[in-house]
């Protein structure tokens, strides 16, 4: 069996081999086939799956979906998170990883590829960044919140301040880092497990909270339907404000997510 150490090793090595296919990427636009996908997703995924296979960890890509299916610990992988933003030279966007087992997210990794901010927790190890135990803001109301945003609510929510920032795994760490104080998904879909989940666990070994809105299932259930709306907020008391006012609204319709 793996241990942790290993476990966030190899996640470590993916993300570098996912920077390194980045590098030497020229095309950075879509590849004209699933809607949203681009050139640099691709060589981002076929690095990842390269090291995490050769680990002996099964992978949940967004690109590429499963590779050996079956084994203890699999790893859900968004190879370049916000790779719209990548693509049109928004300076937010990253690479998540999260290894999972039979108990739920183990060890996760979100690695911002533009300023070279790497944060990593470890199931009952807590959140870090730089050596830096994180901490979110303590906020747990929501007219003192400041709030990201995925999609639109059909209308304002009541927070002090929003922002639309389009790499979700970036924005949920933000809240366990203390720079946000919650986030809300309002797309119409709702998020993949590869948007939020190394997040989740980096959120979550913080103290910062994340939960569904649409049913009682386990967040890292990846059996269909696997996209579901997410809530966050720094504390409890202000994740279920926001799910509780965001379900009084809905979405705005047509609001696009991320992408």
């Amino acid at each position: 069996m793996v241990d942790d150490d290993d476990l966030l090793a190899a996640l470590g090595a993916a993300s570098d081999a996912i920077r390194r296919a980045l590098e030497a990427t020229s095309d950075w636009g879509t590849t004209g086939g699933v809607p949203g996908q681009h050139h640099s997703d691709l060589a981002a995924d076929a690095a990842a799956v390269e090291v995490l296979d050769g680990a002996g960890l099964a992978v949940f890509s967004e690109e590429s979906g499963w590779t050996a299916r079956g084994r203890d610990v699999w790893v859900v992988v968004d190879p370049l998170d916000g790779s719209t933003n990548a693509a049109r030279g928004v300076s937010w966007w990253a690479t998540s990883l999260c290894a999972v087992d039979a108990a739920g997210p183990r060890a996760a990794l979100v690695d911002d590829l533009v300023h070279h901010v790497r944060t990593t927790a470890i199931r009952g190890g807590g959140s870090h960044r730089d050596g830096r135990a994180l901490r979110p803001s303590g906020c747990s109301e929501v007219g003192r919140a400041i709030v990201g945003l995925n999609g639109l609510p059909a209308r304002h929510l009541g927070w002090a301040q929003c922002r639309a920032l389009g790499a979700a795994a970036l924005d949920l760490t933000a809240v366990a880092a203390g720079h946000l104080d919650g986030f809300v998904d309002c797309s119409l879909e709702g998020l993949a497990p590869w948007d939020y989940l190394a997040a989740l666990l980096i959120c979550r070994e913080a103290g910062a909270e994340v939960i569904g809105l649409d049913d009682d299932r386990p967040l890292h259930d990846l059996s269909e339907p696997v996209r579901r709306p997410v809530v966050a907020g720094a504390t409890r008391e202000l994740a279920e404000a926001l799910r509780d006012r965001y379900r009084s609204v809905g979405p705005l319709p047509f609001a696009d997510g991320l992408a």
